[in-house]
């Protein structure tokens, strides 16, 4: 009995002990907090490398600070775009699919203070400077030897596509931001275009679920266009370069293009590519209303910002330098492979930073929407191409 309370006593002085440790700890916790908030912190750190809106130049935080602060998420990111990468080419198989799945593993990062910086400057200020450099692949002289024709194809299945996605959300009791952000991806370059537009588009608790949802479907359903839609041609029996004006205007990823395109013929996957470059060049006037639109409505917003995201003027500029003859090809091949691997990055971080269960609440009427805007968009294609080049 005699040792039966001396156990107990001692229980009950560890008891005693933790639960003092703990207070101690909770009190020592919220001074901390109190000091300096790493909330606080982390919107300065990541403000300053915003560069396009010029703010965050004059904070308290060293440029060594700010390195340190992002290095670990980055390097998570760029780990994941380099084994991507890897996968892909040992596979044959996209690589933004590989980066966005990849990454999804790999959420309990985002979950760690550590890298959850680094991880969101990633996904959106490389994202920026890898869609600027795109501009360089795209030339004025491509756009002039196209013709006219295959640009108004462009461009009205494109207007069609982007104002139905709002009206299918909107019938199917879904978001209107869910639905511009699908039919935009849909109508312009697949994922690179649904991270562009995202990062435009007023913000909500369901964003990031949709841009990942936006990203998965639209690699998914541009590899499995690249395998139907030359079948489509041969059925249609379309010539090549008709042939190379569906393929372009119609896949949604860049890679998935020329992939179909080659298939067919020489002829076929030139034409597609610039067809391609031409979608791609116009998610400059769209980002350009995009923003003008929603500025308008946010009156919170700093006048003293630019209306227009620095990446949309970056690529404006490098169209003009990278058409220029004299420009060096070695050059602009090692830009736009850096372009490549800014986007695999930002994919694979935004991949991070979505959990893998908040997909399922997105549900099968999201599903619907996007399939049926690239069914719509296959549609007005074939029919302006009977109407006004076949």
């Amino acid at each position: 009995m005699l040792c039966l309370g001396w156990v107990k006593k001692d229980i009950e002085s560890l008891e005693n002990s933790a639960a003092g440790f703990l207070t101690s700890c909770k009190f020592v916790k919220q001074t901390r907090t109190n000091k300096r908030p790493k909330k606080e912190k982390y919107i300065e750190i990541i403000s300053w490398f915003d560069v396009m809106t010029f703010s965050g130049l004059h904070d308290k935080y060293s440029i060594k600070e700010k390195l340190k602060a992002v290095f670990p998420g980055l390097l998570a990111a760029v780990t994941v775009a380099i084994a991507s990468r890897f996968l892909a080419d040992h596979y044959a198989s996209p690589i933004m699919l590989f980066a966005l799945l990849i990454g999804m593993g790999f959420h309990f990062l985002y979950e760690d203070k550590v890298c959850s910086q680094g991880i969101d400057f990633a996904s959106k200020n490389i994202l920026q400077f890898g869609v600027a450099l795109l501009g360089l692949g795209v030339t004025i002289e491509q756009v002039i030897n196209i013709g006219i024709m295959p640009i108004v194809v462009v461009i009205v299945a494109i207007f069609v596509t982007i104002v139905s996605g709002p009206l299918l959300a909107r019938f199917l009791n879904r978001g209107w931001r869910l639905g511009l952000l699908t039919s935009g991806a849909v109508a312009i370059c697949g994922a690179s275009a649904a991270l562009a537009i995202a990062s435009v588009l007023p913000k909500n608790e369901f964003s990031d679920r949709n841009t990942i949802f936006t990203v998965i479907c639209v690699t998914t359903l541009s590899t499995l266009a690249m395998i139907f839609y030359p079948m489509i041609v041969d059925y249609m029996d379309l010539d090549d370069f008709a042939a190379g004006v569906f393929i372009g205007a119609t896949i949604h990823d860049v890679a998935q293009v020329i992939g179909a395109g080659y298939s067919i013929s020489e002829t076929t996957g030139d034409t597609a590519a610039i067809v391609k470059m031409i979608r791609v060049a116009l998610l400059v006037p769209l980002l350009m209303i995009l923003t003008f639109v929603f500025r308008q409505q946010q009156s919170s917003l700093n006048n003293s910002k630019l209306p227009i995201p620095f990446f949309a003027i970056g690529f404006i500029i490098l169209i003009p330098i990278g058409s220029i003859s004299g420009f060096p090809e070695s050059l602009k091949t090692n830009l736009l492979n850096m372009s490549n691997w800014c986007l695999v990055t930002a994919i694979a971080a935004i991949g991070m930073k979505t959990a893998l269960g908040s997909l399922r609440n997105v549900g099968g009427q999201a599903i619907t929407i996007i399939c049926a805007e690239t069914i719509l968009l296959a549609c007005v294609v074939l029919a302006s191409l009977h109407f006004l080049i076949m």
